[in-house]
């Protein structure tokens, strides 16, 4: 196949994150769908991840973060897992990660990934070690929950608790505690991080414009810069669709005006 300048680079960069995988995916799809492999090597990877606005690693973050929360790609989920590997994220931050995924997109979503996890550490003789995730941190998940909301959406949170308070005031104890004060207080993870991931789960997701606003209030709260936010939505694209991008885009716009960001 005669290439392109494009493919070259993507597939440079595939190489690089999983060499072993790259070619393999061409292959399969070579007897069938020939385009399609070009189409991932010169758009996924040559057009959108060899792109400056985000790391390696946090590209990884974003698109394992992203296959999480979608639920229906656990090859590609694996092949990430990997490349995250190579990235420079260690097994027991693409554990975190899925943590975060599953606020987002549940249990089943959650457990299905860590399986995909678990199956490419054991082909790599990789060992996770539990982190002690809640060193210096309150032993009461509520304080933990609270703490960790404080630095980024404090306000938006008591909001969202106060609309549960007269219809289903336990669902919202449970965002407290669960979702913050379980997972998203965890220190594995750098706070950035963490927000690149619900970023990109609350985009993949496609549902939870919201939500998304919340998280990019707080990634820009966290540190995060207008180029970081943006490219983890315009890379969604490849993952979870157009639409889903554009429409979170559209969100990260809107936060963008409202705080003059």
């Amino acid at each position: 196949m005669e290439t392109s300048e494009r493919y070259d680079r993507g597939m440079a960069a595939l190489m690089a994150l999983a060499p072993d995988k790259a070619r393999a995916v061409q292959e399969a799809l070579g007897g069938v769908a020939p385009d399609l492999g070009r189409f991932v090597v010169e758009f996924g990877y040559g057009d959108i991840f060899t792109r400056p606005g985000l790391s390696p690693e946090l590209r990884q973050t974003a698109t394992i973060a992203a296959l999480t929360a979608l639920g229906n790609a656990a090859p590609q989920l694996a092949f990430h897992v990997e490349a995250g590997l190579a990235a420079g994220l260690s097994a027991e931050a693409i554990v975190e990660i899925v943590y975060v995924a599953t606020v987002f997109a549940g249990f089943p979503a959650g457990i299905n990934a860590i399986g995909v996890c678990r199956e490419v550490f054991a082909a790599k003789g990789i060992t996770v070690t539990p982190p002690d995730a809640y060193a210096g941190q309150p032993a009461n998940r509520r304080d933990r929950g609270l703490a960790a909301l404080s630095v980024t959406s404090r306000e938006a949170g008591k909001k969202v608790l106060a609309s549960m308070g007269d219809m289903a005031p336990d669902f919202g104890g449970w965002l407290l505690d669960f979702s913050y004060g379980d997972v998203i207080s965890r220190g594995v993870l750098s706070p950035g991080a963490k927000e690149i991931a619900m970023i990109a789960a609350a985009t993949a997701r496609g549902t939870m414009g919201p939500q998304l606003a919340v998280h990019v209030r707080a990634g820009l709260a966290v540190g995060l810069s207008r180029e970081q936010i943006v490219e983890t939505v315009m890379q969604m694209a490849a993952y979870a669709g157009f639409p889903a991008a554009i429409n979170g885009m559209l969100v990260v716009r809107d936060v963008f005006a409202a705080t003059g960001s």
